[in-house]
């Protein structure tokens, strides 16, 4: 298995990447400077900053530090969580002489009332009382506040809190974010620190409030010495931390989350979805560390990037090139690379090439390999990932393929005749053969018709039990969105969900029309606005046509509504499936007599 972690080896090709930000943070030309590193969750952006920072820490010049957003919520400010890790860094690194002391003295102070703003804004201090500034100087932040909370005085309290608040008025804070910009830039003169660079990560997995407290940390050193700020993020979640702020512009046709997020962000660095073949060599890769020792890793490394170097964009790692470099190491991986070319098609498609979705699934098929080793049973690695894979993008048809008859020797005898393109005699798995993917899926090696499937099916038991209650589990915040919208009966959200139906992969578009129909089929009566985002949402995906087919005959009749009939025709219309609807509406009219005239109507229509 492997560590589901950022990592300092490049299997994705992020060498110009790396480049491209190390050339932005030598140039002096472009300091100080902000970069966004963006990509989706999961796409290796945590990697390439560790691989960034990697190729800058022999270099004396430059101070790297890195900073995890997403560690310090709900424990500290994260603007002055930011600010005092760079003072804390500094001061560790460098040795310093007394006027900078005195300047990392003040700056220190500066993030103190900064705190002390805050906190005082959060326990709704309330006005002025005659105590002056000078008591301020006489406490740190935590002395004050420790002070105001165990102090049984109310009046007291009274005191301290109008205290506090007649101290931080406005103007003081903006004074005291003119000094610390000053200060910060002294310091790195009297440091003497060529470059100082800073590695914000995981910003993507906090809350809108501390992603904006961060932008705004950022924003003091925009204009201050040799700084660069690195932020990995995916940018649209930081568009939307954004915009919740700003609401009351919605409407005007100002994408504000994205204009805000330019006027910080001055050179974006995009990681770019993999390819077929980038996942196929990724998951190649993956294979070779964990059944190679690290000596033969290291060489066969050192012989794909040379290979690589001389043809990029027509390479393509194989067991017949690996053979020419060393037969042994060939023989090791072989069929670890049958796999990777068996799934990493299906897998860039359906996972939108996103490095952790593949390494999860590796890991999945890893996990049950293991669970029948302990069981002794020693299961087929390549039908493994076939029945996965099924399992993985399609849960509904693999749920009534687990529920096919078998025959005596544990073989599925409508999926061997599927194999065999003998579609007349199907029942269970009828609607299969007017499914692309499945079609496609049928077609990968191995063929799996006659082999006994009850172990694989064994360990997948879990998954069965659970399928309804994936999308809870995995989809990712856009997913998440788009299925709140979808489920919320707004006519704008559900157009704007359909917007985003290129953001949804086809794994995610399935768990959000498993969910639909989960909602849908377990409600005592059929919302009409959940129906009709159903239909409108899956349309948009031809990967999920025949869930939304499945789901419909799922549906008894009784339940159907004559409103909710031109809707199904046009669905069927739209998707060249107006036979198997009309199977479908065949047998609701047999339990609701009532909606036969308004199907007859369609029909002729």
């Amino acid at each position: 298995m492997w560590k589901d972690s950022e990592t300092e080896l490049d299997y994705l090709d992020f060498d110009y990447l790396i480049e491209t930000i190390i050339n932005i943070i030598k140039n002096d030309n472009l300091l100080p400077s902000t970069i966004g590193v963006y990509g989706d969750w999961g796409s290796g952006k945590s990697s390439l900053i560790n691989m960034s920072i990697s190729s800058i820490k022999e270099d004396e010049d430059i101070v790297p530090i890195y900073f995890n957003g997403w560690l310090f919520e709900d424990y500290e400010d994260a603007k002055t969580a930011l600010l005092g890790s760079i003072l804390d860094v500094i001061e560790k690194e460098k040795k310093l002489d007394e006027k900078a002391k005195d300047c990392i003295i003040g700056l220190y102070k500066s993030i103190d009332k900064m705190k002390l703003f805050k906190n005082a804004i959060n326990l709704g201090i309330g006005s002025f009382f005659t105590g002056g500034t000078k008591i301020i100087a006489d406490f740190t932040i935590s002395v004050l506040i420790d002070k105001i909370m165990s102090s049984n005085d109310e009046i007291l309290k009274e005191n301290l809190f109008e205290t506090i608040n007649a101290e931080l008025t406005n103007k003081e804070l903006r004074e005291s974010i003119i000094t610390f910009r000053k200060d910060f830039d002294n310091l790195l003169k009297q440091t003497k620190i060529d470059r100082l660079v800073v590695f914000i990560d995981e910003l993507d997995r906090c809350s809108p409030e501390t992603i904006l407290e961060t932008l705004e940390a950022i924003r003091l050193f925009l204009y201050v010495g040799r700084t660069v700020f690195i932020i990995g993020a995916d940018e649209r979640h930081i568009s939307y931390a954004v915009q919740t702020k700003f609401k009351e512009i919605e409407g005007l046709g100002i994408d504000i989350g994205k204009e805000y997020l330019e006027k910080i962000i001055q050179y974006p660095v995009r990681i770019p979805r993999l390819s077929t073949r980038e996942v196929e060599l990724y998951i190649s890769l993956l294979y070779m560390e964990k059944e190679l020792t690290n000596e033969e890793f290291e060489k066969a490394i050192e012989f794909i990037n040379e290979q690589k170097s001389k043809n990029f964009f027509d390479f393509q790692l194989d067991y017949n090139l690996l053979k020419s470099f060393d037969e042994d190491i060939a023989n090791k991986v072989k069929l670890s690379l049958e796999i990777s070319k068996q799934i990493s098609s299906v897998l860039a498609k359906g996972l939108n090439g996103n490095p952790r979705h593949c390494k999860r699934f590796l890991n999945s098929m890893e996990m049950r390999l293991n669970m029948a080793k302990h069981k002794g049973i020693e299961l087929d690695r390549k039908i493994l990932a076939k029945t996965m894979l099924l399992e993985y993008f399609k849960p509904r048809m693999f749920a009534e393929l687990v529920s096919a008859p078998i025959d005596l020797t544990g073989k599925i005898v409508e999926l061997s005749a599927l194999e065999n393109n003998e579609t007349e005699s199907l029942e269970k798995l009828a609607s299969w053969k007017d499914d692309d993917w499945v079609i496609n899926w049928l077609n990968m090696e191995p063929y799996i018709g006659n082999e006994d499937l009850r172990p694989y099916f064994y360990f997948a038991r879990t998954s069965l039990d659970n399928r309804y209650e994936m999308p809870k589990m995995k989809l990712s915040k856009v997913a998440n969105e788009v299925l709140k919208k979808l489920l919320s009966g707004s006519e704008s959200a559900l157009r704007s969900a359909c917007v985003k139906a290129e953001e949804v992969n086809d794994y995610e578009a399935a768990l959000i029309i498993e969910h639909l129909i989960s909602q849908i089929t377990s409600s005592s009566e059929i919302i009409d606005t959940q129906f009709r985002a159903l239909l409108e949402w899956g349309k948009l995906k031809k990967e999920t046509h025949i869930a939304i087919i499945r789901g419909l005959e799922a549906l008894s009749g009784t339940r159907i509504k004559p409103s909710h009939i031109p809707r199904v025709w046009n669905f069927a219309k739209e998707i060249n499936q107006v036979q198997k609807i009309n199977e479908i509406l065949d047998e609701w009219i047999k339990h609701n007599p009532e909606i036969k005239p308004i199907i007859e109507s369609e029909r002729r229509n």
